[in-house]
């Protein structure tokens, strides 16, 4: 972005939605440039409509022909773990999340009005894309502001490029696009409106909703749920049961349960259990373990360097030990036996009402082996969100041989008005294209790692989101425009995956 005058500065964000001060090749000035963008890429996708080596679902059409059961699954071939497509032909998965027009051009701009240059008066048509925030703003200038107004100028724009049909002409080319980069997955959080389509294979995601959580833990998206509570299967179970569909379509790869969880490290949770109140279900169960390795409260005491006066008492109190290297390892011990409850409650229900489909994991940022393990146990995925520039030498705990899927990874850059990523900058958008290319190679000659999905389909609004992430990591603009330079390099190695899988060293 260009230098420019604080005293001049206000508004920063124009009628579209983008960023004043600077200008690039593809933005857009006029409604006439949204449409005669929208021309010229039509030409691009008819010269460019997909790999050949891809079949109906985005499989390996010249690979092996191995069983077809009629659902996805996974299978180590030659050395390296693949997912196989209902056909019977080997998969490797690769795709955008949020591929929905819920997800990008969405910002605040109540409290925050000279921000803007322009936004729609109430008679304008496009006021039908102002919305009110009730219920998410968890990190920064919005967190106790809600609710308050916003607009989507992201869906302001596709009503200007494509007419009323917008939302229907947002999925079409979707599909599109995805086969013509040579994508053949529509990751996590997709509109299901648009993947139950049948036209591009596709994970589901469910978020756990309405479970107790333990009192005493934190995290950065929340606290972590209290799966000894009666309430957490119940929750599991009715959170996947709005997923019914998914449960029996061959499109549908399988299911991420939950995202980016705060295990924290190897005692983590334990400790926030002893800090919970007394009628804490996960308290109640480590204090019976408790009494189980320990003679009686003098035992623990110490072992523990501990004070308390009684078991009643130890519940009753919400101080963590001050000596955690002395109880660590009954409160690894703990923490194992709650990881794996979490997982083996999550794979139970899913088995329940969807047996024929993948458990993809919970798509973890923060981690340690233990949860791992636990996953590795229960999921038939284990599943990373990494923000690197290379996963080859991406691996799972000692002696665990499990196929691994990449649930987020972006690379961001400054010169098409946004910002660049928190943690993997580029330069600019032809080199964004040559990083995703280089990633995408690292992960194909990684044995274990079965796809990768890229976060995310729509650039983020360079005024921010709710919780006041503001990234160019889309494959689109705000404007609905594709950054150019990363899709040659997505092209680039989607054109050549199955290729360049089969060739790397197991």
């Amino acid at each position: 972005m260009n230098r420019v005058d604080s005293t001049t500065f206000l508004p920063f964000i124009d009628r579209y939605g983008q960023f004043i001060h600077t200008d690039w090749p593809d933005k857009a000035k006029t409604d006439d440039d949204l449409i005669r963008q929208l021309e010229e890429e039509q030409l691009d996708l008819a010269a460019h409509p997909g790999p050949e080596s891809f079949n109906a679902y985005g499989g390996w059409l010249d690979g092996p022909q191995l069983d077809a059961t009629g659902s996805f699954r996974v299978t180590k071939y030659e050395g390296k773990w693949w997912l196989v497509d209902p056909d019977g032909r080997l998969f490797w998965s690769v795709g955008p999340d949020c591929l929905d027009v819920r997800f990008g051009g969405e910002t605040g701009v109540q409290y925050r009005e000279d921000y803007f240059a322009w936004v729609p008066d109430e008679d304008d048509p496009l006021a039908v894309h102002a919305q009110v925030n009730s219920g998410w703003a968890p990190h920064g200038f919005y967190k106790d502001k809600l609710p308050y107004r916003m607009f989507d100028f992201h869906n302001a724009n596709l009503q200007r490029k494509y007419g009323d049909d917008w939302e229907q002409a947002f999925g079409d080319i979707a599909h599109q696009r995805l086969r013509s980069w040579g994508m053949n997955t529509i990751a996590a959080w997709g509109d299901p409106d648009i993947y139950r389509q049948q036209k591009t294979a596709y994970t589901t995601h469910v978020w756990v909703t309405g479970s107790e959580p333990i009192r005493g833990s934190t995290g950065y998206w929340g606290q972590f749920p209290d799966v000894f509570a009666p309430s957490f299967r119940q929750a599991v179970r009715s959170s996947l049961a709005e997923y019914k569909f998914e449960a029996t379509d061959p499109w549908n790869i399988g299911y991420y349960v939950d995202n980016e969880l705060a295990w924290g490290n190897e005692t983590e949770l334990s400790l926030a259990a002893l800090a919970s109140p007394a009628d804490q279900p996960a308290k109640v169960a480590f204090v019976e373990d408790l009494k189980t390795f320990h003679r009686d409260i003098a035992a623990l005491n110490a072992a523990w360097g501990t004070d308390y006066a009684s078991w009643a008492d130890m519940l009753d109190r919400q101080d963590r030990p001050t000596e955690v290297d002395r109880a660590r390892p009954d409160l690894e011990r703990f923490y194992q036996r709650l990881c794996e409850t979490y997982f083996r409650t999550v794979k139970e229900e899913l088995r329940a009402l969807a047996p024929d489909k993948l458990y993809l994991g919970a798509r973890f940022a923060w981690r340690n082996p233990i949860a791992v393990r636990a996953s590795a146990l229960y999921c038939d995925v284990v599943s990373y969100n990494a923000y690197l520039y290379s996963v080859r030498e991406l691996s799972l705990p000692d002696g665990i041989d499990r196929p691994m899927m990449i649930g987020e990874f972006s690379f961001g850059a400054a010169d098409a008005g946004g910002f660049p990523s928190a943690n993997t900058k580029a330069i600019d958008q032809s080199h964004r294209g040559e990083l995703y290319r280089d990633y995408v190679e690292s992960a194909l000659e990684n044995p274990l790692i079965v796809g990768v999905h890229w976060f995310q389909y729509i650039d983020q609004s360079t005024a921010g989101r709710p919780d006041e992430e503001n990234f160019n990591v889309g494959m689109v603009s705000v404007t609905d425009q594709p950054h150019r330079g990363l899709i040659q390099g997505v092209r680039d190695i989607g054109y050549r995956l199955y290729e360049t899988r089969a060739e790397s060293a197991p």
